[in-house]
């Protein structure tokens, strides 16, 4: 029987309840083609992703997640997925990947979306030119945690050394208190930046769907017990994501964004996890490459693919960093900025 006898079909992973152990058997899966991941987009911003499925004859599954954004704002469109760093088809072959993508272009051309947007995957089209790139980053735990040391860059060293004779303390914790903790510093640290933050109901579905399971970290560093810095890390599998960061510009000096990162490489190896992923980096921001390059990480690229429905082309989107939006950010109150970004955030889907 030919590949195409067997049908296509969609899914819903809020309504399976064995969804996530489905997606063990796909090495590449990550904690955005989680049924967590799900529940927090829909929770946060009503958004549902429908999974496009595909079989092949062994019986091997190739999957394409996408979410529907119907904005007035920045048109409709379809997203795999939003808020995801990195989001790539799970297909066991390039014609597994094909019968998808045309099962999801046409939907997108029966809904009128103004592009697909894949966030990853893009060697499985042809000659496609990303339309944005991104750094990625990935450290291998296995190697020990003498390993993971040696590694580390000499600026990283002293750095931790600094935080840790300034008194600096780290906590792990997954409660509800910690995370507004870390949202106040990402309010902050976002103004600095030139954009404004994530809402605190975003959080409070990430803390629900996924902190709270046991499914990741928020990591909270103190001086003298004050707040100066923070970051949240996701989990899937063996594999460990730092989803977001934050700190206090006035307390830099201390080097506890250092301290957190390398208390949580050291927490993740000793639980036997695999992979540290640093996440994605604009190809604009050269500081923060470089911090993450320094843990000895390996870099590669996370390249997004968008496509127009209704004729096949392939678009480009520049990754934008600085500008006259973002310096009017930078200047704008705080509650301002909240306020814009509780507002706007979901548009940016």
């Amino acid at each position: 029987m030919h590949a195409n006898a067997f049908p296509l079909q969609t899914c819903d992973p809020l309504a399976d309840p064995a969804w996530d152990a489905k997606l063990a058997g796909f090495p590449d899966a990550t904690v955005f083609h989680s049924a967590a991941w799900a529940r927090v987009l829909q929770g946060a911003y009503g958004f549902r992703p429908v999974c496009f499925v595909h079989k092949d004859q062994s019986g091997r599954s190739s999957l394409l997640p996408v979410v529907e954004v119907n904005s007035w704002l920045t048109g409709r469109r379809g997203v795999s997925l939003p808020f995801a760093d990195h989001c790539a088809p799970l297909c066991s072959d390039k014609e597994a990947f094909n019968r998808l993508l045309e099962a999801v272009i046409g939907l997108g051309k029966r809904r009128n979306w103004r592009y697909l947007e894949m966030r990853g995957g893009r060697s499985l089209f042809d000659e496609a030119l990303p339309a944005t790139s991104f750094y990625g980053h990935q450290l291998d735990l296995s190697t020990g945690a003498q390993a993971l040391f040696g590694g580390f860059s000499d600026s990283v060293r002293r750095a931790i050394r600094k935080a840790e004779k300034s008194g600096v303390s780290i906590e792990f914790t997954r409660d509800i208190k910690s995370v507004r903790v870390f949202h106040e510093l990402l309010c902050l640290t976002r103004k600095r930046h030139g954009v404004p933050p994530q809402p605190f109901s975003f959080f409070k579905q990430i803390h629900q769907h996924i902190l709270a399971p046991g499914k990741g970290w928020v990591v909270i560093a103190r001086h003298q017990g004050r707040p100066v810095a923070g970051a949240v890390f996701f989990h899937f599998g063996q594999a460990a994501l730092y989803k977001f960061g934050a700190s206090d510009e006035t307390q830099q000096n201390l080097r506890a964004n250092n301290l957190i990162m390398a208390r949580s490489i050291e927490w993740h190896a000793q639980n036997n996890f695999t992979s540290f992923d640093f996440g994605r980096t604009s190809q604009h921001n050269e500081g923060l490459r470089n911090f993450k390059l320094g843990w000895g990480a390996k870099e590669s690229q996370i390249e997004y693919v968008r496509i127009a429905p209704q004729n096949s082309e392939f678009l480009s989107a520049p990754d934008k960093d600085g500008g006259f939006s973002q310096r009017l950010f930078n200047h704008l109150p705080l509650p301002v900025s909240r306020l814009i970004g509780n507002l706007l955030y979901r548009h940016a889907a």
